[in-house]
């Protein structure tokens, strides 16, 4: 899936179902401000809806694409959210992030977090520090052990981050089926403050032991590709929104993905990756207003499955 084609679809949703829907939630019940959940490590409270960064914070040399990213990271602030997902393996994410906050001074309003690859002592360190530089920090809110795929996987190196400050918290994810197995064991044993995994309507695999093993772990849950690479916005486009979705305050496709996710009460906060300004402010909008229950959760389901 091209970023081009996932963009398009999701503009092709967007419109036909612009206006359609009015939020009906009565006042005093439906959240008016972006929710947030709890860190279970630390308590700390964090915003529900983030950013990915992979593909739409990887180019070079182009000053119009910066601006419009700088302004998709003003938008999720001024919204009420914090969180930014990198990772070195993004290309040149980790350096436009860096140049994003440094030109907006938002270091201090964000909640800052990327990855290490498997590698052995010597060439993780050397990642991280190369990360630092990139990003233009001295210190990061969150280090991820980047697709973890060996079950006796040791947080050593990692937690030693954490005692010297370098990082507040650490996780552990993973995107990868074949290593879902491996991860769970790595989760069980390893009980890392968070663990992100990819999560959503097109891909549920995670949902019956991955999720609730991290959830009695006491992890923090991100959830990666909620758009499924742009396969959801694929099977929405040309369709209406379903009637319940004045249920749950939803006005758009993406906020339907979104909302189903967070309905979920395990999952901490999702990360979808967008590169306009209108595309964060409805993502923002997921994280308010009603959310669905259990059984709303599997309506859901079966309504995008009949699509």
């Amino acid at each position: 899936m091209t970023q081009t084609i996932a963009t398009l679809s999701r503009r092709q949703a967007l419109a036909l179902s612009s206006g359609a829907l009015l939020s009906t939630a009565l006042p005093g019940f439906a959240q008016t401000s972006l929710l947030a959940r709890a860190i279970p490590a630390s308590g700390e409270m964090l915003p529900s809806v983030g950013i990915g960064t992979a593909i739409i914070f990887d180019f070079e040399n182009d000053a119009q694409k910066l601006s419009e990213r700088t302004e998709v990271v003003k938008t999720l602030v001024s919204g009420g959210g914090r969180l930014i997902d990198t990772a070195p393996s993004y290309g040149f994410a980790e350096e436009r992030i860096g140049d994003v906050l440094k030109q907006t001074g938002l270091r201090d309003k964000v909640f800052l977090a990327t990855k290490v690859r498997v590698a052995d002592r010597a060439a993780s360190i050397t990642e991280m520090q190369a990360s630092m530089k990139k990003l233009q920090v001295s210190k990061l809110d969150l280090m991820q052990l980047h697709n973890v795929r060996d079950p006796n996987q040791s947080l050593d190196l990692l937690r030693e981050w954490k005692a010297q400050g370098i990082c507040r918290y650490i996780g552990v994810t993973s995107s990868f089926d074949r290593d879902y197995d491996a991860v769970e064991a790595c989760v069980k044993k390893q009980k890392p403050d968070f663990f992100q995994i990819d999560y959503s309507l097109v891909d549920r695999n995670s949902d019956e032991r991955l999720i609730p093993a991290a959830a009695d772990s006491g992890c923090a849950i991100l959830t990666n590709l909620p758009f499924g690479r742009g396969k959801f916005f694929q099977k929405v486009a040309g369709k209406p929104l379903p009637d319940m979705a004045r249920d749950i305050d939803c006005t758009s496709w993406a906020q339907f993905a979104l909302k189903w996710l967070l309905g979920h009460p395990a999952i901490t906060a999702v990360i979808p990756g967008t590169d306009k300004a209108q595309y964060m402010s409805d993502n923002l909008k997921a994280g308010m207003g009603r959310l669905p229950d259990a059984a709303m959760r599997k309506k859901m389901i079966e309504i995008f499955e009949a699509l």
